[in-house]
């Protein structure tokens, strides 16, 4: 075994130690050098596009086609998002600070699945990755077409107005459909040539390396933003840490009513669980300055929710053990 392939199966193998020291480098980064933060947010698309990338990659396009057909799979997914997450966010919505700002940066966040991470860290815990990658354009589609409507119910229509589809539309392409078509012509090159089977081969092992990466420019580039509004935004944190309980079990009872398998279930809990933090960001990001504060309130469950799923990666498989 050469060094190099040495080092990726320790980092394999320690993948989880491998993430949290990601993410205390990211924050140490980002409150030493507050100043990068701006430049680090733009590599932000990069290397998760590059990570969505290699996960695509490691699933055979017939397989991820086939998948599509997973009906109770799908269906499950749309529940868990977006009737039993919006019950959940209803049932706390009374008792969030009493800030606009502040409930529709949380109402952004929260309303919206993750179609990114999730992946990696389901599939981490055992989940079934290909039927959650089937499942991702289905739910960033959704959420575009359902957020305004539920920003209305919750806050009524002025605050739904200011959320533009654009961001959504460019997270879609940058984040979906680039990333998915080079993994296929990556996939149609391996098959034909064997320098594509080892281009194919070597990006496989680059998994781990993305996701840390992934985590520390995420957190380095959002650290210095909480610091003008660190007592704010710490008032949200105890219901970011509420929701990702709440959803465990939440997700777990969706899976059983849709009698999914043991794969399948844990992928559930996971899209029920994650948020689409880094996707919602841009929106918060361009409210007008009064709600300024939502990008803070965006930024800090993005930090609660990566240390929440490295817990998840231990916890699921023992709340979902395999049969």
């Amino acid at each position: 075994m050469s060094q190099s392939s040495g080092l990726v199966a320790g980092m394999e193998r320690h993948q989880v130690s491998v993430y949290v020291a990601a993410m205390a480098s990211g924050a140490l980064v980002g409150w030493a050098t507050p100043d990068t933060g701006p430049g680090l947010e733009h590599a932000i698309y990069p290397v998760l596009g590059a990570l969505l990338y290699v996960t695509f990659l490691q699933v055979p396009a017939a397989e991820l086609v086939r998948s599509l057909r997973a009906g109770r799979f799908l269906a499950a997914a749309l529940v868990a998002n977006f009737v039993a997450v919006p019950l959940v966010v209803a049932a706390m919505f009374a008792f969030l600070p009493d800030d606009q700002a502040v409930r529709l940066g949380v109402l952004l966040v929260l309303l919206t699945p993750c179609v990114d991470y999730v992946i990696v860290f389901s599939g981490l815990a055992g989940g079934s990755s290909r039927r959650l990658l089937a499942a991702t354009p289905l739910l960033l589609l959704a959420q575009m077409v359902l957020l305004p409507g539920f920003l209305f119910l919750f806050m009524g229509s002025g605050l739904a107005e200011v959320v533009d589809v654009g961001p959504f539309v460019e997270a879609f392409v940058l984040l979906i459909v680039i990333p998915l078509a080079l993994a296929w012509l990556t996939q149609v090159w391996a098959a034909r040539r064997v320098a594509g089977q080892k281009v194919a081969d070597a990006m496989g092992t680059t998994m781990v390396p993305l996701m840390a990466a992934t985590l520390l420019t995420v957190v380095a580039s959002q650290v210095p933003k909480l610091n003008d509004s660190l007592t704010d935004v710490a008032r949200v944190v105890p219901f970011y840490v509420l929701f990702l309980v709440v959803m465990a079990f939440a997700g777990l009872a969706v899976a059983r009513l849709f009698r999914l398998d043991v794969p399948a279930s844990r992928a559930i809990v996971f899209t029920g669980a994650t948020r689409n933090s880094l996707v919602v960001l841009p929106l918060a990001l361009a409210l007008p300055d009064a709600l300024a504060i939502a990008a803070a309130v965006v930024v800090t469950q993005t930090l609660v929710e990566v240390v929440g799923m490295v817990i998840y990666v231990r916890a699921v498989p023992r709340l979902l053990p395999a049969r």
